[in-house]
This record gives structure tokens, C-alpha cells and sequence, in this order.
């Protein structure tokens, strides 16, 4: 490998732990709470996905085993630098968490049944809703493009919402549901 490769190499799995570390650190609330930050880091800064690729690779991520932060990280990272590339990114995305833990533990304890601390932490909640609301609206607008999205759209969140359905078998019957009506416009044309 020439110099130039292993410096190019070297800079990539920086620029993965590095973003996702700034994904890891300023998410807060899960998956949903992630997108936003993840749209703005590698799709807008890294320009390693486009929207659309994100919005997939997330799905992906929620319908595999684990957390969708992590799964997310892991795909991106392996799509950019391999395997080496998919554990750096997910090292990114986790060490920030382990680090608060750690810190949150030791202190959190003497001082949770504060009135400021459950303030601040009300506060906390409130905007990561926003934050999932306004990434609804942006995946919606990017993937209820026609009628079926509409139909799989109204259908997955009713199911979701007042069912015990699995949410990965909502997503799996909604591909199955794509692939088909999308194989049956083709035979038409």
C-alpha cells in the first residue's frame, strides 16, 4: 500500500470515529433522536449517503438485532472504510455514551430527586419530541412519494400504534408489499 493510501485510509477512520462520536455525544432519546444529527453529519458535511440512502440504511438498522445508532453506524462505517471502517464508526457512535454513563453513575444518584435536575431533564424530553416530530415530517416527505406510500404509510402507523405488532415485522411486510406492487406496475408497462 503506498503512503498516500494509508494516509487517505488513516484520515477516513478518523473522519468515522470523529462523526459518529459528534452523532454519540449529541443524541439524546434513541433512534429516532439520532436522525436528524445523522442527516446533517453524513449526509450534508461527509456527503457519505445521500437522504434517501440514510432513510434506508435506517430502516435496515431498525429491523436488525440491536440498537439503531449502532447498526446505522456499523453499515455506514463498512460502506465507507469495511470492516475496519464499520467497528471504528461504531466505536464512535458508543464511546460517548459509555463515557456519560460512567460519569451520570457516579454522580447522578446524590443528586436525581433535585427539582432542577428533574427540570432540566423534563426539558430534555420535550425537545427530543420535537426533534422526532420534525424527522417524521422530513422521512415523509422523502418516502411517501404515491399512493402505495401513502397506503403503507397510514398502514404501518396504525399498526404501529395500536397493535402489538412488531415493528420489524411492520417494516418487512411493508417491503414485501413494495417489492410486489412495484413488480406488478412493471409487468403493466
Amino acid at each position: 500500500m503506498h503512503k498516500n493510501e494509508t494516509e487517505s485510509s488513516k484520515n477516513i477512520l478518523l473522519e468515522l470515529y470523529v462523526s459518529f462520536f459528534k452523532i454519540g455525544a449529541l443524541t439524546f432519546g434513541g433512534g429516532l433522536a439520532m436522525l436528524p444529527m445523522l442527516k446533517r453529519e453524513v449526509v450534508e458535511n461527509q456527503k457519505w449517503v445521500t437522504e434517501e440512502e440514510i432513510l434506508d440504511m435506517y430502516a435496515i438498522g431498525q429491523c436488525t438485532p440491536g440498537i439503531i445508532a449502532v447498526n446505522t453506524a456499523t453499515f455506514i462505517g463498512y460502506q465507507q472504510a469495511g470492516i475496519l471502517g464499520g467497528v471504528i464508526a461504531t466505536l464512535g457512535v458508543i464511546s460517548p455514551s459509555l463515557v456519560i454513563i460512567c460519569l451520570i453513575a457516579s454522580i447522578l444518584q446524590n443528586f436525581i430527586n433535585l427539582p432542577a435536575v428533574q427540570h432540566a431533564l423534563a426539558g430534555i424530553r420535550v425537545t427530543v419530541c420535537a426533534m422526532m416530530l420534525q424527522t417524521v415530517v422530513t422521512m415523509t416527505q422523502k418516502g411517501v412519494k404515491d399512493k402505495l406510500g401513502v397506503f403503507l404509510f397510514l398502514a404501518g402507523f396504525l399498526l404501529a400504534s395500536f397493535t402489538p405488532v412488531p415493528l420489524a415485522l411492520i417494516v418487512v411486510i411493508s417491503a414485501f408489499v413494495g417489492i410486489i406492487a412495484k413488480r406488478l406496475e412493471a409487468k403493466k408497462v
